[in-house]
């Protein structure tokens, strides 16, 4: 048995703990601030509830099988899975509005023919079936295979080659690999297929003007899996896997923050604590982002620079509704704007009894992406919620004459709370770079899990195989797998 300090309480780190508790070895989780979850939290007020993180979960089967692995108990017996269908409704500025079912080809399809005109599902359904290459290629090695500082580096993992079958002519006429901003004009041919497409990368933090043409895998990932929604909301999942850790013996210290990670002869040999005396361990997990080559002091400490892979804050307005939830209102929204075409605009309404005072009244989450340098202070911000419960407005949404009040939440208020680096959120790692370009916050492969220190490893959104609560929780599994097997291990196959 060994003794395992993990730094954070991401779900990234939550899912390795548990996993690593179920092995048989003594788990301790040291989080800075009070409470479990990371980035995945929730806002209160006067009755009213909101996640103010992410809302959704694409791919449940990673949550499916870390219950069934630690507890031979299915997910849905400890929280409520909600199928949203319509999985998105996308509104345009020309007015023209198209909602897309969960998963259905032949039903996307025939909802993209009558929306946008004949041919418009055809053509979205060939880049998807694409990006099904894509998948086909990527799913092991990006997703399922531990990606380490030392050794052999799978092409995939490390971006160097984007599989993404170019259609006939315009990769041969191309000196690099298209960008998905440039798949989006070549392949759909209609501005607002284009803007369904970059919208779905800048959601998971992607810039489409620098993503590779591999970033089509994340539209699949939602359109051939389907988008889930946690009954009490995400956090209600973070909650979930809480318990399950103590259930499974999982130590945790809060408001503990590690100041150091200690090694010596090239191996860790425990923490040392801002305000506790040292802790030996024989293993360390870093589930938040830490220096990518070395141990060390955390990303707080002074001078340390931005992580660089691919990421983006987002600013958050959370909408006290007075007024019930009207019927057949949708739960995701992503409206175009004609004023900020790079910056679509989420909405999100769950039918949720238990987020509301009663049945008399209704809550709503906006977001929109900002880059670090575009990070906005709270008066700006508040000027920038203003504008896009108009925009929402005038989408049809008419949320600004029931709100009651509102809570503008910017990235300065998520570094504040999670510790997160100027609020950012990473994004899924990808193959392929489009011709190296960096657009400002790189294409590089994310930290590896298993690091050229003896016994260090990370997980979490900021290693390995990258942002998201899918991603986080597959990072989790791929640390506790080469703790438990060894250093060699390559994943399940």
């Amino acid at each position: 048995m060994a003794r395992i300090a993990v730094i954070g309480a991401g779900l990234g780190a939550l899912a390795a703990s548990a996993r690593l508790a179920v092995a048989g070895h003594e788990v301790t989780v040291y989080e800075r601030t009070g409470t479990y979850g990371g980035g995945v939290r929730s806002y209160e007020r006067d009755g009213f509830r909101f996640d103010t993180g992410p809302g959704l979960l694409h791919l449940p089967a990673v949550y499916r099988d870390l219950f069934v692995k630690t507890g031979r108990e299915p997910l849905e017996e400890r929280v409520g899975l909600v199928q949203l269908d319509p999985a998105v409704r996308h509104v345009f500025p020309d007015g023209t509005a198209v909602s897309l079912p969960h998963a259905s080809r032949a039903g996307t399809v025939r909802a993209l023919d009558a929306a946008l005109g004949p041919g418009a599902g055809a053509r979205w359904a060939d880049l998807l079936g694409r990006a099904r290459e894509v998948w086909e290629a990527t799913r092991r090695p990006l997703l399922e295979e531990p990606l380490s500082a030392v050794g052999p580096r799978t092409h995939a993992s490390a971006g160097d080659h984007d599989p993404y079958p170019a259609l006939r002519g315009k990769g041969l006429l191309r000196r690099r690999a298209p960008t998905l901003a440039e798949v989006a004009g070549d392949e759909l041919r209609d501005p607002r297929l284009s803007a369904m497409l970059n919208s779905c990368a800048d959601a998971y933090g992607l810039d489409p003007r620098t993503a590779p043409a591999s970033a089509t895998v994340l539209p699949y990932i939602e359109h051939t899996f389907g988008s889930w929604y946690v009954r009490g909301g995400i956090r209600a999942l973070a909650q979930a896997l809480y318990e399950r850790c103590v259930e499974r013996g999982v130590g945790f210290r809060f408001d503990t923050e590690v100041s150091a990670v200690r090694e010596e002869g090239g191996r860790v040999t425990g923490l040392s604590l801002a305000a506790s005396p040292d802790v030996d361990a024989d293993a360390v997990v870093a589930g938040c982002w830490w220096p990518p080559d070395r141990t060390g002091a955390p990303a707080g400490a002074a001078g340390a620079a931005l992580p660089a892979v691919p990421a983006r804050a987002r600013l958050t307005v959370l909408l006290a509704l007075h007024g019930g939830r009207p019927p057949e209102t949708v739960h995701r929204t992503v409206v175009h704007r004609a004023d900020a075409p790079g910056q679509p605009l989420t909405v999100l309404r769950p039918d949720d009894a238990s987020l509301t005072p009663d049945a008399a009244h209704e809550t709503a989450v906006l977001s929109v992406s900002v880059g670090p340098e575009g990070v906005p202070g709270q008066a700006e911000a508040e000027r920038l919620a203003g504008e896009l419960i108009v925009a929402a407005d005038a989408a049809g949404l008419g949320l600004g004459p029931r709100t009651l009040w509102r809570e503008v939440r910017t990235p300065h208020d998520v570094e504040a709370e999670t510790g997160a680096p100027a609020g950012l959120v990473p994004a899924p790692a990808l193959a392929g770079s489009p011709g190296g370009r960096r657009g400002g916050r790189g294409t590089e492969r994310r930290p590896p899990n298993r690091t050229a220190t003896k016994g260090f490893y990370r997980a979490g959104g900021w290693a390995h195989p990258g942002g998201g609560l899918a991603h986080a929780g597959m990072s989790g599994a791929l640390v506790a797998g080469l703790i438990v097997e060894g250093d060699d291990w390559r994943g399940s196959h």
